[in-house]
Order: C-alpha cells, then structure tokens, then sequence
C-alpha cells in the first residue's frame, strides 16, 4: 500500500519538463523523492493530517536548475574579494583595489577581481596603474574569462618574472611595444607562474568558500552543480567531500577533475566508486585555447584587431591529444574546453577517433563554451553526438565588442544556440561562474532575447540564433542533466524523480522576455527540502 506524503505542493502552474506530462498544479513528495505530480485534487487525496501542505497560490514552478559549467570554489572565494566587473574606467578599477587593501593586513595576497577592459575601450591596465598603493600586498586579478590576468610588481618578483623571462608554452607576458618592459598582464599558462606561488587556502578556508557558494547558488534557483574545477587540482572534490561527509551539503555536484590527472581518478573510482546523487565524479576537464577576450582563442583566420595572431594552444596538441585517448580509454567522461573554431574543428576530430581506438559506448562527450564554430562544425557536433555545453550570458556580454575581435562573417556561428538545436545538438547552458554571474535567469534572458548588456542590440545580437523559451529552461534542466548523466533522477519533474523544484515570482511563458530577467526565485527546493526562501 502507498504511503501517503509528507509534503505537497497545491495550487501551482507547474512547467515540469516531462513530456508526457508537461503541466500539472501540485506535487507530491515523501522524504526526497516525488511521488505524484498532477492535479490539487489527486494531490490532497494522499495525504493525512500530518502532510507539510504548501500553496503556491497560483505560483510558476519549474526543475531545479542545473548550471553545466561552474568554477564553484572560486565563486565562493570571490564573494568575498575584490569585485572588478562593473569598473568601467581606470579610476574606478584602481580605486577599487586600493580601497579593497585598506582593509586587509599587509602581506595579504589581494585575488579575485573578474575585471573587463572592453568596459573602458580596450586598454589593458598594467602595473603602474596600482604599484604605488600596493607595495605591502602582492595582487593578482584576472580578467573575468580567467585567461588573463593583472600583476603588480610584487608579485611579479614573488614569481621570479622579469622582463627577460621568456614566455611559457600555451602562455604570454604581455610587454610594452616599444619598451619591452613586462607590463603585468599575464595571459593563459602565463597566469601559472604566479598561480604556483600563492600560498594555498587552508581547509577551513575551503570550506567557508564552499558554504557561501552553496548558499548563493540556493538563492538563485540552482539545485545542481557542474564543477569543472577552480585550482588546477583536486582540492575542489576534496572539499566537497569534507562537506559531504559532515552533513554540511545540500546541493547536488558533478565534480570534474584535471584531464592531466585521469590515470589518478580512475584508480580513484576503482576503490571508492563514482558517488550518489548527491556527489559525484566521473569526468575530465581540458583545455584546447584561451578566451575570445583575451585574443587567445585559437581561430582559423587571425584577429581582426590584433592580425598578428590567431589564438595559441593551452595545451600542446600532441599532449592533449594523447590525454582525451586515455581518459577515454579508461571510461572516464570528456569535457573540453575550446572557443575558437579552429580549436572546436580541432577537438571534434580528435573525438571522431575515440570510436576506433577504444571502441563503443555511451560517452556523453562534452565541448566546453562551443562558443565559436565553422559552420560544418555543427553538424559534426550531431553526427558524434557532442553536447554543446554554453553559457549564454558569454552572448550579451561578449556581443558588446565581438564583431571587432572577428568580423562580421564569423559572428553569424558565434554562440549559435539555434543552429545547434535545429541540427539536433544536445544543448546545455550554465554560467561559467565566476566569469558571468551565477544566475540562470539571466541565462535564459540572453538565449531568448540576445540583447546586449549595453543596450546597444535591442533586437538582439546576431538574433538569428535566438532560441524560444521552452528550449532554453530545457538546456537548464533535462538536457544539463543528461550531460551529467543524471537524467534518471533529475532535470524534471516525475514521480520517481528527486524532489528538486524552484518557484518563481512570475510565469515565464506570460511575461515580455525583456522581463526575464527581473524575475525572482522565491523557494528553492532540493531533496524536498527549503534550501532557500524569500524573505526567510
């Protein structure tokens, strides 16, 4: 005989993303698992007078968001330290960072930033703009993509880096023209010569990063995460482990370690498994290029406003390539990043040997930020059945200056959401966080109105690649679940599913897009729990 539920939901208009069953009013759970969805009615009929009964008074409800790309440690860290991404000149980057050592300790290492130079017209800072107020403190901000970021002199000659030190492979020490006097910026691998001399985080401090991301990601309608890593290591599944084990969790992770470290995650799995629904493992993360932003994407044709370059390679392509085969041949699942063209053509066809070398299976290959593609490269992504994991805040963000970087051909397959669902690509969204915010409303604003943040594209940037609603609150739900093998328990909202819902302040099918991302997230749910309410 069914037991009947401990907590229902009534009265909603409930998107459930099953389609068999893509409306309902009420849910019913027991313990973390759903157990009816459907009509109030047939709702009410399984309870007692003990069921947790919640009205939703007509509220907007969907699955909890998956976000596909987080860097989530390092959102947890940057909450707390210095917050460059809405400097919009010089002074106001300088000032910020000057105000920002006023209040720690001298000797303090000054992170974090996510600064953009396109918000003042291009100019990368160097480190005249704040070695006189940081003598004490060595800074390292980066660029808000993290492939680039800024020194200042201390901690520049805390890296042993001079004018003379030659640029490391899959890197660049940016320099003066005329001079060649190093200038700060360090682009790429160049960024791991200071990386390698800032001291490690403690555990606690871990920890307490790992606290006020989960808390932030709640407040944001995000149930589930994708953590494709944020120091170079495994200090990332560490601490979600450490919290995992002392009851300190809530919300679900996919943890993907280093490509380089796979022989280490396959003996990993072979003694401890690959986790529950709650924490689990399983994948790798690479790189093939840089970023649009920091002309380090790896392109076919040069910049159009830097022709003395076409990108580089992160990782030695003979290197990486012998890295995807054995991590593929150790079953492990593939999530690689590339943005250029040249570096998605690249990856693709190394994917496309993966059938002859190690045989058939269900991969779940995964191209990180797919952001910029020939256009036979989007059949390619079908044909091996590649996800297409974006994140499409890049679109309204980078869509300020993009055509500049590469001209007015190449945009016409940059972020090209509709192409890639029209061909039938598995398409993911996420934020990328820290680059772009942690907010999968504002996500779906951008892949369903393109409009730029400086309001300079009200009919949407490149708005070909436009994609309706429905398809876009999918690529947060069922199909980031299915790239995180996880869609036999989540990204919709079933019974035999996990209780992992949200409830919005407004109906999205009924509102102006413009208004999306107005919206607010008044309850997430995970595992039939309130991990976050509004007001509470």
């Amino acid at each position: 005989m069914q037991q009947n539920s401990d907590r229902i939901f009534v009265n909603g208009t409930i998107w459930t993303g099953d389609a068999d069953n893509p409306w309902a009013e009420a849910i019913a759970l027991r313990g973390e698992t759903i157990t009816i969805v459907g009509s109030t009615h047939d709702v009410r009929a399984n309870t007692d007078p003990g069921t947790d009964v919640i009205d939703l008074k007509g509220a907007f409800t969907v699955p909890g968001f998956i976000d596909n790309h987080t860097h989530f440690l390092t959102g947890g860290f940057q909450l707390v330290s210095v917050d460059l991404r809405t400097s919009s000149s010089q002074p106001e980057f300088t000032d910020r960072i000057d105000g920002f050592i006023e209040t720690i300790p001298d000797g303090r290492w000054v992170l974090g930033g996510a600064w953009d130079h396109e918000a003042w017209g291009g100019e990368l800072p160097t480190k005249e703009w704040i070695d006189a107020f940081s003598k004490h403190n060595p800074v390292f901000v980066t660029r808000l993509d993290l492939h680039m970021g800024l020194a200042n002199s201390v901690a520049l000659q805390r890296a042993g880096i001079t004018d003379g030190t030659p640029d490391p492979a899959g890197g660049t020490i940016v320099r003066d023209p005329s001079t060649g006097v190093a200038t700060g910026v360090l682009k790429d691998e160049a960024m791991a010569l200071v990386y390698k001399v800032i001291p490690q985080p403690s555990q606690d401090e871990y920890d307490e990063s790992l606290a006020r991301a989960i808390s932030h990601a709640f407040s944001m309608g995000v149930t589930q995460i994708h953590d494709v890593g944020s120091f170079g290591g495994w200090a990332d599944l560490e601490t979600f482990q450490r919290a995992y084990k002392s009851g300190n969790f809530g919300v679900r992770i996919y943890s993907f370690v280093p490509l380089s470290t796979s022989d280490r995650l396959r003996s990993y799995m072979d003694e401890n498994g690959s986790g529950d629904h709650w924490l689990w493992w399983g994948g790798v993360k690479g790189f093939v290029d840089g970023s649009l932003g920091s002309t380090t994407a790896w392109f076919f044709e040069p910049y159009e406003d830097a022709k003395e370059t076409t990108g580089l390679l992160v990782t030695d392509s003979t290197t990486i390539k012998n890295q995807i085969l054995a991590a593929d041949s150790q079953g492990l699942q593939l999530a690689v990043h590339a943005i250029g063209d040249r570096a998605n053509d690249w990856l693709l066809t190394v994917f496309e040997e993966l059938n002859t070398q190690n045989g058939e299976r269900d991969r779940r290959l995964r191209i990180e930020h797919a952001q910029h593609l020939t256009r036979s490269s989007i059949e390619r992504f079908r044909d091996l059945d590649v996800t297409a994991s974006m994140q499409p805040y890049h679109a309204i963000d980078d869509g300020r200056w993009a055509e500049k970087r590469i001209g007015a051909e190449r945009i016409k397959t940059t972020y090209a959401f509709r192409s890639l669902l029209s061909a039938g690509v598995n398409l993911t969204f996420g934020s990328d966080w820290t680059v772009a915010p942690l907010d999968p409303l504002a996500g779906i604003y951008a892949a369903v109105t393109r409009k730029t943040i400086d309001g300079a594209n009200p009919n949407g940037w490149v708005p070909e690649q436009k994609i309706g609603l429905e398809d876009a609150l999918r690529a947060y739900t069922s199909n980031a679940a299915y790239a995180g093998f996880s869609e036999d328990r989540t990204g919709i909202l079933r019974a035999g599913y996990l209780a992992d819902l949200v409830v919005l302040s407004h109906n999205l099918f009924e509102i102006n897009p413009e208004s999306i991302e107005s919206v607010e997230v008044q309850r997430t749910v995970v595992g039939g729990k309130d991990k976050f309410v509004r007001g509470q």
